[in-house]
């Protein structure tokens, strides 16, 4: 498997924020100067010893200051006050902050991050520094299996190597080398007491007597920080300071200073923007206990198509021999569990289940008069195996029910379980010969007993993922250990182990390389079905540094830890999964769905409130900087844009303006609490606000988004009884001869191609350039001031002269770096330099000008403004070829919808392919209902997420496909959008443009003769809508 990487926009946007910071700064290929080439080197070796370090900044203080507050307010941060600056070789160099939740791909955005750098500004020494081995051996596999990624993007690699002491010759490829060069190394190899770690900091015989810390700080590299609060401590930040950095970048989802932050990716922007997994929660609770009780475990309630559902549930009998075992079974209600018992003494006394209740809130049983259980609670005498078992259990029930849906996908399904010593898992006896711990023996049993019941389900039988299951019967071969290893003496094996020294102990942290890289090569292996390790046992001291993608479920056998160790621990599956091509499960992909497919469970051993109370707790606590009210100054001194890219400075009366409006359409209340309304319609064109404010309302939409709001980041509660619908389409609809007609008239691909008009797109890219293109000259406060005295501790203490300070600007002829202006607009725009130069040889003098002030920000600009037109133009001249290909049926039966009995969103359909159809807004909401009402209609189907139709804008995936009653209206069969407006004024941007593509696709079915209708496709906004357009 290879894993596969794609532009993402969230990524894209954290680049960017610090490559703009240094906008102006103009392109150096590398300074080159005379190396320390140390004693003992020969003549010849001297002629080439040349070194070539990172440019200087060229930019001023305060340009610097401007461009970081101006990325601060775009991304609704904080503004720095004074930045934070340390000097080096008296020079300023900067701190930027950068925060993204874990799975949200930081590595990779870094990694992007320099490659850009380099290509905008020539730098080219970059030093990652990590806090462990572990993320160490991360970050190596993270450059390898993007290797080609960046070749592609970039046309170059970098090259990487891990800094080790006994291989320093290295530094010197490193410093005296003309491309991208990257020294990864950990904290503990220059921060540490021992003689290893002191080595960089003292002149080495083998290094040609010179320091290894001198060498590389020639280079002036940039530092990047990876996961700073685990290496920022006094002592290591001193150490840092040695590098003598250009400037520093920081990335982490928990920032304890939060030096400059120039973007923000947190947990919420997270979840929102479905870019990390959907958490659901499946708890294991003892209920108080009298000591004398019988024992009784409620594992769930299964609602059935009629009557009460039947409850899961685990207790004692008395076996033929006398003796006592527990054994499982699902039961209805009023059944008794003295007589089911054998007659057992404990359940002589009230002991008659009633009452089973599965709605969410509730999903409980009653035990006798008046006890209730609920699912996930165990009463009776039990100990911690008891509760660890069940837990084990558990974890393997939510994983095989994941694995069977999500087989067919080509998505293997992994769990991970964390304990607190290895000898839970694995022992050993006197000649070192393993064997298995109390946990691997009761997951063993568990998982043999729950396999064997799912190969005896004939639902299941003779399917794919039957003859999966059956391969993989045993339950020793489906598991393994990752520990740090120790060798057994005078032997050539090796155990397992909880920590090999004192340190890693007391650092809760394990520095074996042999496990990290035991780890990493197997990343891509564990996600193949041939690999049949599925579930993973792993030491908290793990922490950072792995993760894998397809984790769907969590389970902590040992005593809950601190809350930041709870999410440290959920974030080791937060990463969206990823099938066996390697292709991201993400949004993009499968629309709505990507919740359904990428949901983490967590099998915690505590209540579902306490568990969501305390990680709620946390998550307010790390978001404690964002607002939780709308109010008026929220939006004061904000910059709106628009799509063409005007500006809106927010005024206090603007601010009023647009507060008055959110509380007239109901998306406020009166205390400023986002309400239900602004959910349902922001990711509709309903969200309106008034005609001054038209064209605005993303730019208010992402400012309302910074608000925290604990309503957004709902943790689900899996105890409560899930109906998975994936048997549960309607067969007589899905064989209606409607439906095979409707189906067969629009299931063909297509591709695209645009035929460009050259000339249209230099006249349109003339009159966006002269509209819409607007720089600010630079400028600069110069301080006159005298010395007034000197002080022992501050040196010359300096007075502002009366008058002292003025603004002045930079006049262009004293800028003297050389840009290939037409090249660089030609590779931002994959236009030919002739046309870049048609296009410029044609605006204003006046705006041409401006390059020569600014030309980074004008090539940026200029090239944003030209792709845009570019855009529009591609909408306009797309043509599409019918293909012999089609989609299947099977996108219908092989994608099942999933969702709670209590589901809102889900809801019971009569005509439609699938029994239940899942809504996403109050429009679709009701047009569902009307299509259920109204006789004409015949069958209909929400289309799955598979059938897409091709645009340059990404895929497109219809909503509806509907087939109407013969004869009751002009055009039979239709496929339609709903969305909340009509108006093209509040369709935006790619949403209008994907809608336009879409109707150029069904043109083409017209146009080959594969459907007869001239009006198939279009846009509604109600049924009376799609009725006016069907009847003609």
């Amino acid at each position: 498997m290879k894993l596969q990487f794609k532009q993402q926009q969230f990524q894209l946007d954290a680049v960017a924020s610090v490559v703009d910071i240094f906008a102006g700064q103009g392109k150096h290929s590398g300074f080159d100067y005379h190396m320390d080439k140390g004693q003992g080197m020969d003549a010849e070796l001297d002629m080439n010893f040349i070194g070539f370090r990172n440019a200087p900044i060229q930019l001023s203080q305060d340009t610097i200051s401007q461009q970081v507050r101006a990325k601060q307010l775009r991304y609704g941060l904080k503004p720095s006050e004074n930045l934070s600056i340390q000097k080096v070789d008296g020079r300023p160099s900067y701190n930027l902050t950068i925060e993204m939740e874990t799975g949200t791909g930081k590595t990779y955005t870094y990694i992007r991050t320099l490659m850009e750098l380099n290509k905008q500004y020539g730098w080219l020494k970059f030093i990652i520094v990590v806090p462990s081995i572990a993320i160490r051996e991360g970050v190596l596999k993270s450059f390898e299996i993007m290797a080609d990624h960046f070749q592609m993007e970039y046309g170059k690699k970098p090259r990487y190597f891990v800094y080790d002491s006994s291989r320093l010759g290295e530094l010197d490829k490193f410093a005296n080398s003309s491309d991208i060069q990257v020294m990864i190394i950990n904290s503990q190899a220059f921060n540490a007491t021992g003689a290893d770690a002191r080595r960089i900091h003292t002149e080495q015989e083998s290094f040609r007597w010179r320091k290894p810390i001198d060498v590389i700080a020639a280079t002036n590299p940039i530092l990047i920080i990876d996961e700073p609060q685990s290496v920022e401590g006094k002592k290591t930040k001193e150490r840092l300071e040695d590098f003598k950095p250009l400037f520093t970048l920081r990335y982490s989802a928990t920032h304890k200073d939060k030096h400059d932050m120039i973007y923000r990716l947190d947990a919420l922007d997270a979840y929102n923007k479905k870019l990390v997994k959907k958490i659901a929660v499946k708890t294991v609770e003892q209920t108080a206990t009298t000591g004398t009780q019988g024992y009784l475990y409620l594992q769930e309630l299964v609602p059935q198509k009629s009557g009460s559902p039947k409850a899961r549930i685990e207790f004692e009998v008395r076996t033929k021999s006398g003796n006592v075992k527990r054994v499982t079974k699902l039961v209805e209600q009023n059944f008794a569990l003295f007589e089911e018992s054998g007659n057992l003494p404990a359940y002589q006394d009230g002991w008659t289940l009633s009452h089973f209740d599965a709605r969410e809130g509730e999903n409980s049983i009653q035990i006798g008069a008046n006890r209730k259980l609920y699912v996930g609670e165990v009463i009776g005498e039990t100990n911690e195996d008891d509760i660890r078992r069940i837990q084990i259990r558990e974890t393997i029930a939510s994983h095989l029910q994941k694995e069977e849906r999500l087989y067919k996908r080509g998505i293997k399904v992994l769990s991970l379980f964390f304990i607190d010593e290895v000898a839970k898992y694995k022992c050993y006896d006197g000649q070192s010969e393993a064997y298995n711990g109390t946990y691997a023996q009761i997951f063993e049993e568990e998982y043999e007993a729950q396999v064997k019941a799912l190969l005896a389900d004939s639902n299941l039988h003779g399917t794919n993922y039957w003859h999966y299951l059956n391969k993989h019967q045993e339950g020793n071969p489906v598991h393994a250990g990752y520990f740090s290893v120790d060798k057994v003496k005078k032997s050539d094996k090796v155990k397992f182990v909880d920590y090999k020294s004192a340190t890693e102990k007391k650092n809760n942290q394990s520095n074996d390389k042999d496990v990290y890289d035991l780890i990493m090569k197997d990343k891509e292996r564990l996600l193949s079905f041939e690999e049949p390790v599925r579930f993973i046992f792993s030491h908290s001291a793990l922490k950072e540094g792995w993760d894998n993608p397809n984790v769907f479920q969590i389970c902590t056998l040992k005593n809950t830890g601190t809350e930041t160790e709870k999410r440290q621990k959920i974030g080791r599956g937060m990463r969206l999964a990823v099938d066996q091509k390697g292709v991201r499960q993400d949004e993009e992909l499968l629309g709505a769905d990507v919740h359904n497919i990428n949901k983490l469970t967590v099998i915690a051993n505590e209540s579902y409130e306490d568990f969501a109370k305390n990680l709620q707790r946390e998550l307010k606590e790390i978001l404690a900087d964002r607002p939780s009210k709308v109010e008026v100054d929220l939006f004061v001194d904000k910059i709106l844009e628009n799509e063409a890219g005007q500006k809106l400075a927010v005024t206090q009366e603007i601010a009023k303006e647009i507060e008055y409006q959110l509380i007239k359409q109901d998306y406020i209340d009166s205390k400023g609490n986002l309400t239900a309304t602004y959910f349902e319609q922001k990711e509709t064109s309903q969200f309106t606000l008034s005609e001054n404010l038209a064209g605005y309302e993303v730019a208010v939409k992402d400012i309302l988004e910074t608000i925290y709001d604990a309503n957004r980041y709902k943790i689900e509660r899996e105890n409560d009884s899930e109906v998975v619908f994936a048997r549960e389409i309607n067969p007589d609809n899905y064989n209606r001869q409607e439906f095979k007609r409707l189906w067969e008239s629009i299931h063909h691909k297509s591709t695209y191609y645009v035929e460009f008009d050259d000339e249209e797109l230099i006249e349109k890219s003339v009159k966006a350039l002269n509209e819409a293109l607007f720089l600010k000259k630079p400028s600069y406060m110069i301080t006159e001031a005298e010395a007034r005295e000197m002080k022992a501790e501050q040196g010359l203490d300096f007075k502002v002269n009366k008058d002292g300070k003025r603004q002045a600007e930079l006049d262009k002829s004293s800028i003297q770096l050389r840009y290939d202006l037409l090249g660089e607009i030609a590779s931002r725009t994959e236009l030919k330099r002739k046309t870049v130069a048609n296009i410029l040889k044609q605006i204003s003098p006046s705006k041409f000008d401006m390059f020569a002030y600014n030309p980074e920000a004008f090539i940026q600009q200029a090239s944003r403004l030209i792709n845009e037109q570019k855009a529009s133009q591609v909408i306009e001249h797309i043509r599409y070829n019918i293909l012999e290909e089609t989609f299947d049926s099977s996108i219908f039966t092989d994608n099942p919808l999933s969702g709670k009995v209590s589901d809102a969103n889900m809801l019971k359909s009569e005509k439609g392919v699938y029994n239940y159809v899942k809504v996403d807004s109050g429009t679709e909401r009701k047009f569902k209902e009307d299509l259920e009402r109204f006789d004409d209609v015949m069958v209909y189907a929400k289309l799955p997420s598979k059938f897409k139709i091709s645009t340059p804008l990404g895929d497109y995936n219809p909503d509806w496909a509907i087939a109407f009653r013969d004869g009751s209206v002009k055009h039979v069969y239709f496929v339609a959008e709903t969305k909340g407006s009509m108006s093209t004024l509040q369709l935006k941007g790619a949403e209008l443009a994907k809608i336009e593509c879409a109707k150029a696709h069904f043109k083409a079915l017209k146009e080959k003769g594969l459907i007869a209708d001239d009006r198939i496709y279009d846009v509604v906004d109600s049924y009376e809508k799609l009725l006016e357009i069907v009847r003609g």
